[in-house]
């Protein structure tokens, strides 16, 4: 736990495996959802610290006429490339966890359970640490390889190697679920997740 006298639950899961449905499950129950991938949106908005770092690094050619970074061109040049992907990370990781680290500040005395959804979760865990944020537990929401396929193809409208070359760049969802303290299966109906999660959060309370 970190200092905060509240209980901090960490979810990921792999892209296209259903973390925002389950957080938005979350969110509908009235509890704390802070999302990564929003923090991370906004400190490399312009004038913002990692926007310039960001352009040093990758060049004006990552941005759009209105100045703001390309995220789409920057992705498709990250999962390419596995040196510029930890390089990008390297820029933006350690300022989202100085963030995360303020808001959880902000709400854990008002609040018992705070759920942080971190994309990248086990890979950055490290990093974690360094800034002090210690989760009580880890949840992964997991689903199979070939539906994870097809949403990822229909939802970003990708070819089926683009989609596996995304999937291959994170760790796999197999080996998250060994390490996680928790699985949530996210295969079938909507209504199964959901009970799965009512389930555990009928234990924590």
């Amino acid at each position: 736990m970190t200092l905060n006298n509240c209980t901090i639950i960490g979810i990921t899961g792999g892209i296209a495996s259903g973390k925002s449905t389950l957080t938005n499950m979350l969110r509908k129950k009235g509890y704390i959802v802070i999302d990564a991938d929003s923090i991370s949106r906004d400190v490399t908005k312009i004038g913002k610290p990692s926007y310039y770092e960001i352009i040093e690094h990758f060049g004006y050619e990552i941005l759009l006429e209105d100045k703001s970074i390309d995220r789409k061109l920057l992705g498709k040049l990250i999962f390419e490339n596995l040196q510029l992907r930890e390089e990008l990370n390297g820029i933006v990781h350690s300022r989202v966890f100085e963030e995360l680290q303020l808001l959880i500040n902000k709400y854990c005395n008002d609040n018992e359970i705070i759920f942080i959804d971190i994309p990248l979760l086990f890979e950055t865990i490290e990093v974690a640490k360094s800034f002090g944020l210690i989760f009580d537990e880890i949840w992964v929401v997991y689903v199979d390889n070939d539906i994870q396929l097809k949403r990822l193809m229909s939802r970003d409208d990708i070819t089926k190697e683009e989609a596996l070359l995304k999937i291959k760049s994170q760790m796999s969802l197999d080996e998250k679920a060994k390490i996680a303290n928790r699985v949530l299966y996210n295969n079938g109906k909507l209504n199964e997740l959901e009970n799965d999660l009512e389930q555990i959060l009928s234990k924590l309370r």
